[in-house]
């Protein structure tokens, strides 16, 4: 039995996710003091990787709310707002300390569901999210949990 070698030279060359390092690293924010962490962490992350920040706010969908004439939307768009503002200040007070490239997308739905079509649209190469802070998720699965069993990217869940 003869052993074959393979050469780079000898192979033509293919894509391959992930080999030299994440290029976009995705951080899912709600505004919660956890995933304000998880955001940190992935900047963090992102700044030593030279990646990109995709931040990605999943604005939930409340059709039962929207029936009896709760303005949900408006009400999300502004959380939105809200955490663009605060990812903007905190860029501004380490601007020249510590440089991220970063990008803010919203995607609706819920939330697992949302950061799944988030990573694939921006072809995240890593996941990072924080610990849910309700109780009820250690019954039924947390984001994070779910997000882990999909086993389609490395996940980072930050306490």
């Amino acid at each position: 039995m003869t052993e074959q070698q393979h050469s780079p030279q000898s192979e033509p060359h293919q894509f391959e996710r992930g080999t030299d390092g994440p290029k976009v690293i995705l951080v899912g924010v709600d505004g919660s003091d956890s995933s304000l962490r998880a955001a940190a962490y992935a900047g963090g992350l992102a700044r030593r990787q030279r990646a990109l920040l995709a931040v990605v706010y999943v604005q939930p969908v409340m059709a039962a709310g929207a029936a009896l004439g709760v303005p949900v939307a408006e009400t999300t768009d502004e959380i939105a707002e809200d955490l663009v503002k605060y990812i903007r200040d905190a860029t501004e007070r380490v601007k020249g300390i510590f440089e991220v490239r970063w990008e803010f997308h919203t995607f609706r739905g819920d939330p697992y569901n949302g950061l799944v079509k988030a990573a694939d649209e921006l072809k995240a190469d890593a996941v990072v999210v924080g610990a849910s802070e309700q109780a009820g998720h250690r019954i039924i699965g947390s984001v994070a949990i779910r997000l882990v069993k999909a086993g389609r990217w490395p996940v980072t869940v930050v306490p």
